[in-house]
């Protein structure tokens, strides 16, 4: 009987992380992609400036960074495999929200079929940023929610204000997924877990976690309001209501969306799924904030978390009733439809070779795309941005090693971007390349450093503008890259002498928060 046992727990082990365990090797080992992302390289920047926030994110990911760097060295794909796991990490809690919502193994493991092919979640998770990790941690809030909902042990709402709280210091967008899981409860009317003093002390705790970031944001004039707002207003794309939810389609996959919708229908309708009403209402309640505000659409992703269970369970007990033969093969079709999904791969993650890549999308009738106001290339931003900051270091340098001697030991780089300002700081030590400066969101609050303005190699802008700036400017070299954003290439290298205004004095100018 032991050793059947044994089977019977091993077999039980498998079935729940065998898919966790592919998805992690998946991103592991597909995890040099084209390149660097740009983001990364901010976020390993921030690692090495840690505080208890950034313009444009709270600490979490720079604090990972950080640890990252300390562990295994100045590696972007040591902080890859981050994101691996946390992918991994999502899919098991997937299937374990599909349990506690009611299903069986049927249901668990189609759940975790759903979050392992999502291609907004596949994309999220090919590069290290927030977005993986406040996806992993609302995935945690939602199994903990349904477990309350169906009368779980009101002290629970403890650990969601714990895990809420390190969320929200993660990535502050899981406002609006909070803001919704609130009106979800309202709109259901469980007042009896609204008027429980767990409920409100859960909500304390939260609060306090998020408190350190929230008093570095007063001590420093609230510069991520400043950032969201230029971000509404110049960076993100403008979308309609009705485009936001039909960008959900190209998120999560034709098919993910359709079950999605039928998880939601599930939640909100279906008789065994009362219990958990206030999550149904909480996942419309989220969509209609973010499609009303000006978001980009991936935002929606960690509510796929709860949408995939939900939906898994909604087709195990569909099918359930139906005679043998006929539930085999529904629940094959629903297999064999989320599975399709792999198709859609490589254009949430670089699989593919890039001319392999263009000739696949040609193929598919899928044109590169963004989520800003931005000019594109052959590739879309997400792919463009993972292209030439090596050879952008190596260019900057060509430039810094023809200067004169006395000029080289005083210079500095001036970038326009934490893109460039990033690629120099990860790449330019190696090139005997100075630190980087930029008046781009957070290098913008690390200052000039030991900038003095005499000598300054500027990468890009206005040639006027760099020409107003200095006593004398020449132009010392060009970047091209190939496949990079086009404001990436043909980027002018400047060598500036002698600032015209004191550094401290000129430097609040080049603030650009967006």
């Amino acid at each position: 009987m032991g050793e059947r046992a044994a089977g019977l727990a091993w077999r039980e082990a498998a079935w729940r992380c065998g898919l966790p365990l592919a998805v992690l090797l998946f991103h592991g080992l597909f995890a040099a992609g084209y390149g660097v992302f740009r983001d990364e390289l901010y976020y390993i920047a921030c690692g090495r400036h840690l505080d208890w926030g950034y313009v444009d994110h709270p600490p979490v990911v720079a604090l990972v960074a950080a640890l990252s760097e300390r562990l295994f060295g100045p590696s972007w794909i040591a902080l890859r495999w981050i994101s691996a796991l946390a992918a991994g990490l999502t899919v098991l809690l997937v299937g374990e929200t599909a349990r506690l919502l009611g299903g069986g193994r049927f249901a668990r493991g189609l759940a975790q079929l759903f979050a392992a092919l999502a291609p907004v979640l596949v994309a999220l998770a090919a590069t290290y940023s927030m977005n993986p990790l406040d996806i992993l941690l609302w995935a945690a809030l939602f199994a903990l929610t349904a477990r309350l909902l169906a009368g779980g042990n009101p002290r629970l709402w403890l650990a969601f204000g714990a895990l809420a709280g390190l969320a929200l210091q993660t990535k502050l967008s899981g406002l609006y997924v909070g803001a919704g899981l609130v009106a979800g409860l309202v709109f259901a009317r469980r007042w009896d877990l609204l008027g429980r003093r767990w409920f409100w002390a859960g909500g304390g705790v939260a609060a306090l976690l998020l408190s350190p970031h929230l008093l570095w944001q007063v001590a420093h004039g609230w510069p991520t309001l400043e950032f969201m707002e230029n971000a509404r207003r110049f960076k993100i794309a403008a979308m309609a209501p009705h485009e936001f939810v039909l960008a959900q389609f190209l998120q999560a996959g034709p098919v993910g969306v359709a079950l999605a919708l039928g998880g939601v229908a599930w939640l909100l309708a279906a008789r065994p799924a009362r219990p958990w009403r206030a999550l149904g209402w909480a996942a419309l309640a989220t969509l209609a904030i973010l499609a009303f505000g000006r978001s980009k659409p991936y935002y929606f992703a960690p509510v796929f978390a709860l949408l995939f269970p939900a939906a898994a369970v909604a087709v195990e007990g569909w099918s359930g009733a139906a005679a043998p033969r006929v539930r085999w093969l529904v629940r094959a079709a629903a297999v064999a439809l989320v599975a399709l999904q792999a198709l859609l791969l490589p254009f949430a993650k670089p699989l593919l070779p890039v001319e392999s890549y263009l000739r696949y999308a040609a193929a598919l009738g899928v044109e590169a795309g963004s989520g800003e106001n931005q000019r594109l290339g052959r590739l879309p931003q997400y792919f463009a941005d993972m292209h030439g900051w090596e050879e952008l270091a190596r260019s900057v340098a060509k430039v810094h090693a023809e200067l004169p001697e006395a000029d080289r030991a005083r210079a500095c780089v001036f970038a326009q971007n934490y893109g460039e300002a990033g690629a120099i700081d990860f790449f330019g030590p190696a090139l005997g390349l100075p630190p980087a400066i930029s008046g781009h969101n957070s290098y913008w609050l690390w200052g000039p450093g030991s900038c003095t303005g005499e000598v300054v190699i500027v990468l890009g802008g206005d040639r006027a503008e760099n020409e107003a700036s200095f006593e004398s400017l020449a132009l010392g070299g060009v970047h091209r890259c190939t496949d990079c954003m086009p404001y990436e290439d043909e980027l002018a290298i400047w060598v500036g002498r002698n600032l015209r205004a004191e550094i401290g004095d000129a430097w609040g100018a080049t603030r650009r928060y967006i």
